[in-house]
């Protein structure tokens, strides 16, 4: 998923549906983790759909002993230029009051 595409999105989204709440969240862990989305009513009900950009993982380096007990600590190395995007929908569930993942199969033919 590209950013032109989510833009896309987001247009015929605003254009067919009431749109409850959008907006963009920022997390400093995992290299800089950018979240931008949009809640809306939609054929199914309650959806939000979540467009996460995150720094690619260059390296991971595991850090232990052989010694029995001792922790096992995991580093990794994000690109500072490089990033991946990646689209999640999610479905709201009355009976759990929560947020449900949409599996992708369901949208393939």
């Amino acid at each position: 998923m590209t950013e032109e595409k989510w833009e896309n999105i987001k247009g015929q989204i605003k254009d067919s549906f009431k749109v409850e709440d959008e907006g963009k969240e920022h997390q400093d862990e995992r290299g800089g983790v950018d979240t931008e989305y949009i809640i809306f009513e939609g054929p199914l009900g309650r959806m939000k759909l979540e467009f996460i950009t995150k720094p690619v993982v260059l390296d991971k380096k595991t850090n232990y002993s052989n010694r029995i007990g001792s922790e096992t600590k995991v580093n990794y190395v994000y690109s500072e230029s490089e990033k991946t995007n990646r689209l999640v929908a999610y479905k709201w569930e009355e009976s759990r009051d929560d947020w449900t993942e949409i599996e992708a199969g369901m949208f393939e033919n």
